[in-house]
């Protein structure tokens, strides 16, 4: 008998992995909706039943890439490998980041994905955000070969100086609805960073492929909007609006809707603070109660991993681009959460992050799970 688990508060036992079920074959890729171009809202949706584990084994998983072709990829963030999902749930290595240098917070983290026949191969290209001695950068690599023989070419550089440390670095790169590539950076422990726009650090960065500045980005540089933590998810709704999540600081972690240009406070100001100055939060959480870092829309409905809070969150989104109440999943179910993302049709995907060095991991762990969703 399958049950749809109420959004509730109440603690939730950890998931025995001798209980869970692998996936028996790769998914197809699910058909996105296509952002931009919704009138209003689609209807709300909530997970159903219990996830089921389709991957164990994983090492710090940061990044779920799920590519067109129905294969997915996996980013570990301190063994700086790409990990390949098989159809029987067991992973491949796809390549590693050579140039990535684990440290605190940073290493190998978000992954993203353009399409493209003029790439070596013609595929497309496997981006990659990742820590080096001495900075964040995005490099992108050809990918090669079929699901289940995925390879990784020679890397080619994007972007470099963004600034790192050993937390606040952001992370997650996206591409959104208008082609162009979206990277989230943190202010790498210098707070300062935030609300200077002659720093990358801070940020959410709006570039072209190739990591050019487009010519309607707000300031003439990459700075898309300023005025943040540690960003660490980023989605886009039915209608083209950016969401982006991220870690505060004692108080208030946030999830904002996202403008050119805005100022969202950092360090001036934390959570909603009714100051005209800057943008507040859409919504606003205790960092006990989130600490978040990947989110994915599916059906105009937020989903929000979160790793202290060990939950995930769900939030509808409105007709005039605010949200609902939100409500909580699986509450200490599975540990830290650190990425969630679109699963095949009618299904949504999470990875845990308790081998981190911040989580208490357990046999399996860590693990991509797997649930459905409902209207």
């Amino acid at each position: 008998m399958i049950l749809a688990l109420a959004a509730c508060s109440a603690e939730a036992p950890r998931a025995a992995p001798g209980t869970s079920t692998p996936a028996t074959s790769t998914p197809a890729q699910s058909a996105p909706t296509e952002p931009g171009t919704g009138e209003g809202p689609l209807a709300p949706v909530r997970p159903l039943g219990q996830p089921v584990v389709i991957a164990s084994g994983l090492a710090a998983p940061w990044s779920i890439l799920r590519l067109p072709d129905g294969a997915t990829l996996i980013s570990e963030r301190d063994t700086t490998r790409v990990r390949e999902l098989l159809p029987d749930g067991s992973l491949r290595e796809a390549g590693t980041v050579s140039a990535a240098e684990p440290n605190g917070e940073g290493g190998l983290l978000g992954l993203a994905f353009l399409a493209d026949t003029a790439a070596p191969g013609g595929a497309g290209w496997v981006y990659a955000y990742f820590s080096t001695a001495t900075d964040n950068r995005i490099e992108r690599m050809p990918l090669a070969g079929s699901p289940g023989s995925h390879g990784l070419g020679a890397p080619d550089p994007v972007l470099d100086s963004i600034p790192r440390a050993g937390n606040h670095n952001g992370g997650r790169i996206a591409f959104g609805p208008d082609g162009l590539l979206y990277a989230t950076a943190g202010d790498a422990g210098n707070a300062a960073n935030a609300q200077n726009l002659d720093v990358l650090g801070g940020k959410i960065l709006r570039m072209t492929p190739t990591g050019q500045v487009p010519a309607d980005n707000p300031f003439g540089t990459l700075v898309y909007s300023f005025g943040h933590r540690n960003p660490q998810g980023m989605a886009w709704d039915s209608r083209g609006q950016l969401w982006a999540s991220e870690f505060g600081q004692n108080t208030w972690d946030e999830l904002n809707r996202i403008v050119p240009g805005g100022n969202y406070g950092w360090p001036l100001v934390e959570g909603q603070a009714g100051d005209s100055a800057y943008i507040d939060p859409e919504r606003q959480w205790s960092t006990d109660e989130a600490s978040p870092s990947g989110i994915a829309i599916v059906n105009d409905t937020i989903f929000m991993a979160s790793l202290r809070g060990q939950r995930l969150w769900s939030i509808p989104i409105t007709s005039d681009s605010s949200t609902a109440t939100p409500a909580e999943w699986f509450v200490h179910g599975f540990g830290r959460l650190r990425d969630v993302v679109s699963g095949p049709a009618g299904t949504l995907w999470f990875v845990s992050n308790n081998t981190d060095g911040r989580g208490s991991p357990e046999a399996g762990d860590d693990r991509l799970f797997q649930v459905a969703v409902t209207p």
